[in-house]
């Protein structure tokens, strides 16, 4: 009885602990390869063989974790921590999901990490999979709780995305499927991420793979982890992927990722943008709730395919201010530009984490973000042509263009901002604006970005950020 009493204690304890949905919203997370960010002695050798483990671990992003800081990110998203079938480093190949990789460290690391990070103000997003384990062909004695073939789907595969039986009950790249309607791995998997988030205090979860198991499943996972969840949905269809919003608190905005790489990259109309909203508002049941990214671990990084730096910044600068979450992927802010994994799977303590125009432009933005607190504020497009756009968040003015080797002028009439107002640029604070008659102008030169704030709160922001 009194073992039972501390079990309840726990459990509320733990329930009080959770970050819900709506205080995400306030937060810009930091995705980590775990094994490829910084390894346990701080040493910057490169990795042999980028196609399996190079030696990152729990400790080393724990001994990094102000530089993570010093970008303005608050939140980081790991790796699943699972233990995996040898080779692989990125951890969707579970055989165990009760024991920890030894590749990242011990159990004790793990929780050493999310108690360093909640130390500083960090929060802690885990990577996990339900959907599959490691690619064992069909000796299922190999994986751990999941030993028998009642277990696992029949084998097949996925080649017809069109087909939503295929997919959910056909497995991806030859990786064993796991049958969520058999009640023990059913059962397994609910009270596995009910234990896994409260004995390791994590904040949120994101979830891989989700069109291949029913919805109705994950409705069940994500009540059970007790925490925030985003799930991953690699597709383009705004009402297929808006969908499983019914069943999970955020998705992985593809939607706009593919539309910032048309925009920036393939310099496609500024008009773009409203006709994303427009579907964004018809399928997405809260887009606050999304999850915002430019470079992620499963697609060719931006500059891998558009050299400009500058429609990167815009891409991201675009990314940390809309309405969403933003995810920024490790490496964006050193320049990467890998392919396709695992060649967008580099590692970060190669670039001795070093301090550059790109980790300012993040610092910038996600200290006005926090300072302005925009995430809370409606967005509204101000202006759009074909090679400007421009919308606010509260007060706070953002302006983009696609066109990098001009100046772009624009007469803002339509404005939340009172006559005789001064606005200035937090990139370069003597860059400032007044409204006269109702209006003011916006200069981007050479497809530069710019955010706006009233003078005093830029003011004050730039006291803070000490420039």
């Amino acid at each position: 009885m009194k073992l039972l009493t501390v079990v309840i204690a726990l459990a509320l304890v733990s329930a009080s602990l959770a970050k819900t949905a709506e205080e995400w919203r306030a937060r810009s997370i930091y995705q980590i390869l775990t094994d490829r960010y910084a390894r346990t002695d701080n040493s910057r050798t490169p990795c042999a063989d980028i196609h399996n483990y190079c030696g990152g671990t729990f400790k080393g992003i724990q001994n990094n974790l102000d530089y993570i800081l010093s970008m303005g990110f608050d939140a980081i998203w790991i790796s699943p921590v699972v233990k995996n079938l040898d080779g692989g480093y990125h951890g969707y190949w579970a055989t165990d999901i009760n024991a920890i990789n030894e590749h990242f460290g011990s159990d004790q690391d793990l929780k050493d990490l999310v108690n360093a990070c909640h130390a500083k103000g960090i929060w802690v997003m885990v990577d996990v999979v339900a959907n599959h384990v490691g690619p064992v062909g069909m000796d299922f004695s190999q994986i751990k709780p999941f030993n028998d073939p009642s277990h696992y789907h029949a084998r097949c595969q996925i080649n017809n995305w069109s087909n939503q039986t295929e997919v959910e009950y056909c497995r991806l790249a030859d990786l064993p499927d796991l049958d969520q309607n058999n009640q023990y791995v059913h059962d397994t998997l609910l009270n596995w991420i009910r234990n896994l988030v409260p004995t390791y205090q994590f904040d949120g979860i994101r979830i891989d793979t989700i069109p291949e198991v029913h919805p109705q499943f994950w409705a069940e996972f994500t009540k059970a982890s007790g925490v925030y969840q985003v799930g991953e949905i690699l597709n383009q269809d705004y009402g297929y992927i808006g969908n499983y919003q019914n069943y999970m608190d955020g998705v992985l905005n593809y939607p706009l990722y593919y539309q910032l790489k048309n925009v920036f990259g393939s310099r496609q109309s500024m008009y773009t943008w409203r006709n994303h909203y427009s579907n964004m508002d018809k399928f997405f049941k809260n887009q606050d709730l999304l999850g915002n990214f430019v470079d992620n671990h499963d697609n060719a990084r931006y500059l891998y395919y558009y050299k400009d730096i500058r429609g990167f910044k815009a891409a991201l600068a675009f990314a940390l201010t809309s309405r969403g979450i933003p995810m920024t992927y490790y490496g964006s802010e050193q320049g990467y530009a890998g392919g396709n994994d695992p060649e967008n799977r580099e590692t970060l303590w190669t670039s001795g984490f070093a301090q550059n125009d790109l980790t300012n432009f993040l610092k910038l933005i996600n200290q006005a973000r926090k300072d302005s607190q925009w995430y809370n504020q409606p967005q509204i497009e101000r202006y759009v042509d074909d090679s400007f756009y421009a919308f606010t968040r509260g007060l706070a003015f953002c302006a983009f263009t696609n066109q990098y080797d001009q100046q772009q002028v624009r007469t803002i009439s339509y404005h939340p901002y009172s006559e005789g107002q001064t606005l200035c640029n937090i990139f370069y604070p003597t860059d400032c604006v007044k409204v006269q008659g109702g209006s003011f102008s916006v200069y981007l030169n050479n497809g530069e970005v710019k955010i706006f704030l009233p003078k005093t709160s830029t003011t004050e922001f730039l006291e803070i950020m000490s420039i």
